[in-house]
């Protein structure tokens, strides 16, 4: 049998700078005497996160997670998150040698401003897709909740971020029950505590099991149980999906991969008398 077309799955980090929230929002419950020492606020009370993406190359297919805020919205919009940082998603890529028209699949865990801003480009008085050559994923569950969003989450939801992809006829949806394994080695945990019908994408890669975490755990700092963000829909929830998610990884020395951590990639876990904790941290590129 010839094997020369077996092309091995290689992941790469794709970084797309940094932006800034609320520190109280982002550790909920959590008195900030104890989080400022994990994320240092400024003296605004603002804490510095990442908007870290995964490039997932499979054979001929090239698979981004999430595009980050992007840059369509005007100045007044992104002058409330203080975008700092010097990588861009067209850097990252190009650092790896790839261009963003190189792009099959856009894979979105969900449809929160910074998450899915860089799906849409804006060219003249027109809205886009960024990613030309693209098919975009949703699931219908997230899509329709998104697009009839509650009181509270509306101001993350912008219809010049979603829209457009529909417009364009490249949006699929994920089917909660055919659609667990993506592809060959991509399968799909869904989560809703943070929003409806969060998707995580779980990677084999190496041998080893690497969860995109998205806004399930922001950071290491949120692997402790009780921290969960202000921001989430449903926090009962993300802690009863935490507790599962993260007992499995730990039991089953997955690796995990942060979106919003502005200064660690990756990390495993371990059991405490304290309950679950990260072990080691790392850069994707090291294992």
């Amino acid at each position: 049998m010839n094997f020369d077309f077996l092309i091995p799955m290689n992941l790469y980090t794709i970084d797309t700078g940094l932006f800034k929230l609320d520190g109280g929002a982002m550790f909920g419950v959590v008195p900030k005497v104890i989080w400022d020492r994990i994320n240092p606020a400024d003296e605004n009370n603002l804490c510095s996160w990442a908007m870290r993406l995964l490039l997932v190359e499979d054979g001929d297919r090239l698979i981004l997670v999430d595009t980050g805020i992007g840059n369509k919205q005007d100045e007044r919009f992104l002058s409330y998150y203080y975008l700092h940082g010097d990588a861009t998603l067209d850097s990252s890529l190009k650092k790896h040698g790839f261009h963003r028209d190189d792009i099959t699949d856009v894979f979105l865990t969900h449809l929160h401003f910074d998450h899915v801003g860089g799906a849409i480009a804006r060219e003249g008085d027109k809205l886009v897709p960024a990613f030309k050559k693209a098919t975009y994923y949703s699931n219908q569950k997230h899509w329709d909740w998104a697009l009839n969003p509650n009181d509270r989450e509306k101001a993350s939801f912008l219809k010049e971020n979603i829209l457009p992809i529909q417009e364009s006829g490249r949006l699929k949806f994920i089917d909660p029950v055919d659609g667990i394994n993506f592809s060959e080695g991509f399968d799909i945990r869904f989560v809703s505590g943070h929003t409806e019908s969060m998707m995580l994408p779980l990677v084999s890669y190496k041998g080893r099991k690497i969860l995109y975490t998205a806004d399930l755990v922001p950071s290491v700092g949120h692997v402790p149980l009780p921290y969960v963000m202000s921001y989430d829909m449903f926090p009962l929830t993300t802690l009863k999906e935490k507790k599962t998610i993260l007992g499995e990884a730990a039991a089953n020395d997955w690796v995990l991969f942060f979106e919003h951590d502005p200064g660690n990639e990756c990390c495993t876990l371990t059991g405490t008398d304290r309950g679950i904790r990260a072990k080691d941290t790392f850069r994707l590129d090291e294992l």
